[in-house]
């Protein structure tokens, strides 16, 4: 990896958030509501689909409350998670650029609470609503810098340092328990899809942070994943979000993927 992207990648994994554009206040659901209308909002239980792939898409779901896996699946019938959402996050918006249908599957990982966006509404909304519009936009522009940034881990980190990548990001969005990020219910099956390595790289990589005092778990169900700000100290000393070597990493060789 260039010095270059190695340097944007670490100051972007730094804050667990884009730099730059800032969306500055939370959507309101009550007043977009009264404003354009369009607005569905349903409880949902952990297990349950919001929608499926393939099911028609016409309109855009904002997460009040609760978290959201995203799932895609093959015709071959393989299944990867590509995505994990939560409060405050909107999924199937492209619905707006004409998708006529979900290509990803969206399934609560806890009780949620969803708000369905009419596309009508949204489109309406972004045309006549320069503040929403100004929100909305600068929303998928840091959601298109994160994905951006997870195809450059991909392309460059080591499997460890994706990992790394993983927990801190979603560590981000989890709760504040004092010692530490928590990360809800999340098991090493679906760390290692999303970090794209075995389960048994992922057991290995979580046995070692933990030893190290990075992150606390209990289990190979990792349920609620305590992550320590020493991973994020850890990864930046040893240089793993540039994909050099460290001595966090004792072996890079066997570390890669």
């Amino acid at each position: 990896m260039s010095q270059t992207t190695g340097r944007i990648a670490s100051d972007r994994i730094s804050s667990a958030r884009p730099a730059g554009l800032q969306l500055g206040r939370a959507f309101n659901v009550d007043s977009f509501a009264a404003r354009h209308g369009g607005v569905t909002r349903s409880a949902f239980k952990a297990g349950v689909r919001v929608y499926s792939q393939g099911a028609p898409a016409d309109a855009v779901f904002y997460i009040q409350h609760g978290q959201i896996q995203l799932t895609v699946l093959s015709d071959q019938g393989k299944e990867a998670i590509i995505g994990i959402l939560d409060a405050g996050d909107f999924c199937g918006e492209a619905c707006l650029i004409g998708e006529r249908q979900h290509v990803s599957t969206a399934t609560c990982l806890e009780n949620s609470a969803i708000a369905r966006l009419e596309r009508t509404a949204v489109m309406q909304a972004i045309h006549a609503d320069p503040h929403f519009a100004e929100f909305y936009l600068i929303y998928i522009v840091n959601r298109s810098v994160l994905l951006r940034d997870s195809l450059i881990s991909h392309l460059f980190y080591s499997s460890e340092g994706r990992l790394a990548r993983t927990l801190l990001l979603l560590a981000d969005n989890g709760s504040d328990r004092g010692g530490g990020a928590v990360i809800g219910k999340i098991d090493q099956e679906a760390l290692a899809q999303m970090v794209g390595t075995t389960r048994s790289r992922v057991n290995h990589f979580m046995t070692k942070f933990r030893k190290l005092g990075y992150i606390d778990y209990n289990g190979h169900s990792n349920r609620d994943i305590n992550v320590h700000s020493a991973l994020l100290n850890a990864a930046l000393r040893d240089n793993l979000l540039d994909g050099s070597d460290g001595p966090l990493s004792a072996s890079r060789s066997a570390a890669r993927s």
